[in-house]
């Protein structure tokens, strides 16, 4: 909750600030509307721009558009976590045991998720509020961001009713959610496409409106789908047993020994659907990203806003080069999360005991957990090589005069800031297991957003230097920073060594 409630406050600041700040005048901002605002690359990650122009309809695009995504992702987690995730630890089954209903229980997740929602909702307020962006615009623009919680909070409670597990159900989940992402990115990029826009919770939040001609009559669309959806969860909820879920589970199926020689293996053949996937997403990502690396040449950005972007240190975004640096922050982002990821699948065999049945076979800890923080580290590496190489490929097929080697270069450049990342998750994990996620996501989230909003809010350059990603290099606009990257390797290295001796010292934890 503190993760999404920074991102979610600090984020509605920024924006406005910062737009302020790089168009200052009439002027600058019709410019931004005619050329920029219009790109079809900048609306695969904000969506349709109704009013560029002024502040309030600017934020709402940029904002918007980012934040209802976090938003859908947080209402799946939370719904997820409060329901199935429950079940899966065995702490449902004892609550019921108690004087207590299961409607009740049910009712008890859905109040506590509605809290959540209500603290992310003051945080976007505030952010826009203290951004000085209206009071009422800033509440409605917070309340069609939220409008986007309620939908996927069904969306994860059904999936945690059909589902035999939390990982089933969290996949079920995020397959709702890329496909209602895809339809918004083919909504907002297709004029043909429009219509599609009606059948995504994103473009929903789109068609809401807010300091664009508000259309408060819209968000009956998300309250009807998300009471719809949680009405059947709610009621499947009180006729299936405990512990199961509608859809069977494979606990019948013919043993298959395969990656079961190791710990090692056995965590790559517990994460290798994960893998698989974020391979296959960012691979995709990417070829989109340079199929339209061309389309952002042509854009007539002013000077004070591509000073305002060679700050972030990918040079002029004018050349596809520039343009495809600029993105691979992102790319740093998603691999860093990555290896978060799998210290806190790490953390969850622990807290469901699975860890004590392995190391009571000859197994050592160290080497339990040294093999997962490589196995992670490989991972790291093949989705940032994946991200290098279809990149270069979308670009290619364009026409863009780039070489393969420096696109591979630009993935292994994603490596030093996920390593610092993830000898910090194994350091949280060893030292405080319980709140390892937390502490791994937030560092992720708060360094990543001090790299974009520092340079905006005018910190001091010692300040801005704080963040992993201020000290890497975009290639191709950039040369590689060797010793900064070697420091960051270093470091993460150094954190996952200290992780290990603390972890062989400590006490198993469960949840």
């Amino acid at each position: 909750m503190l993760s999404f409630s920074c991102l979610f406050a600090v984020y509605a600041y920024a924006q406005p600030v910062g737009y302020r700040q790089v168009y200052p005048t009439l002027a600058d901002r019709l410019a931004f509307a005619h050329s920029f605002a219009g790109n079809a690359a900048l609306r695969l990650f904000y969506g349709y721009p109704y009013d560029p122009v002024s502040v309030s309809g600017y934020s709402a695009w940029r904002v918007g558009g980012t934040l209802a995504i976090i938003a859908a992702v947080f209402g799946l987690l939370g719904a997820v976590r409060a329901l199935r995730t429950e079940e899966d630890a065995g702490r449902t089954e004892l609550v019921l045991a108690g004087a207590v209903g299961r409607r009740t229980a049910y009712l008890a997740a859905m109040a506590a998720i509605a809290g959540g929602t209500s603290i992310l909702w003051l945080a976007e307020f505030a952010g826009f509020t203290a951004a000085g962006l209206p009071v009422g615009g800033s509440a409605y623009m917070a309340v069609a961001t939220m409008s986007v919680v309620l939908v996927y909070v069904g969306v994860g409670a059904l999936a945690s009713q059909l589902a035999p597990t939390r990982r089933v159900a969290l996949e079920l989940g995020t397959a709702v959610i890329c496909v209602s992402l895809l339809l918004r990115v083919l909504a907002d990029t297709s004029s043909a496409l429009g219509w599609l826009r009606w059948l995504t919770p994103l473009g929903w939040a789109e068609q809401l409106r807010p300091f664009t001609g508000p259309r408060p009559l819209f968000l009956l669309l998300p309250i009807g789908a998300g009471a719809l959806l949680l009405a059947l969860a709610a009621w499947i909820a009180e006729r299936r047993d405990v512990a199961t879920g509608v859809l069977p589970a494979r606990d019948s199926a013919a043993p298959r020994m395969g990656l079961l020689g190791s710990p090692t293996a056995q965590a790559l053949r517990t994460e290798r659907a994960s893998l698989i996937a974020w391979m296959s997403g960012v691979g995709a990502f990417a070829f989109i990203l340079g199929l339209v690396s061309t389309s952002i040449s042509s854009a007539g950005i002013s000077s004070k806003l591509q000073r305002e972007l060679a700050k972030v240190g990918s040079g002029s975004i004018l050349t596809p080069t520039g343009y495809l640096a600029f993105v691979f922050i992102f790319f740093i982002l998603a691999v860093s999360l990555f290896a978060c990821g799998q210290v806190v699948a790490a953390r969850h065999e622990e807290a469901d005991e699975q860890l004590e049945t392995l190391l009571a076979l000859p197994v050592s800890r160290t080497g339990w957990l040294g093999g997962r923080l490589l196995l992670a580290g490989c991972g790291a590496a093949a989705i940032s090589l994946m991200a290098g190489l279809f990149t270069w490929a979308g670009a290619a097929s364009q026409g863009v005069n780039i070489s393969l080697a420096r696109m591979l270069e630009a993935g292994v450049n994603c490596l030093p800031v996920a390593l610092v990342f993830l000898g910090v998750a194994a350091l949280a994990y060893a030292t405080v297991p319980r709140a390892s996620a937390g502490i791994a996501y937030g560092a992720v989230t708060i360094a990543f957003l001090w790299q974009l909003s520092a340079s905006l809010l005018g910190a001091p350059s010692w300040l801005a230097t704080l963040t992993p990603f201020a000290h890497v290099g975009l290639v191709p606009a950039q040369q590689l920073r060797a010793t900064a990257a070697l420091v960051m390797l270093a470091s993460g290295i150094l954190a996952s060594l200290v992780a290990l001796w603390f972890f062989r010292r400590r006490d198993l934890t469960g949840v």
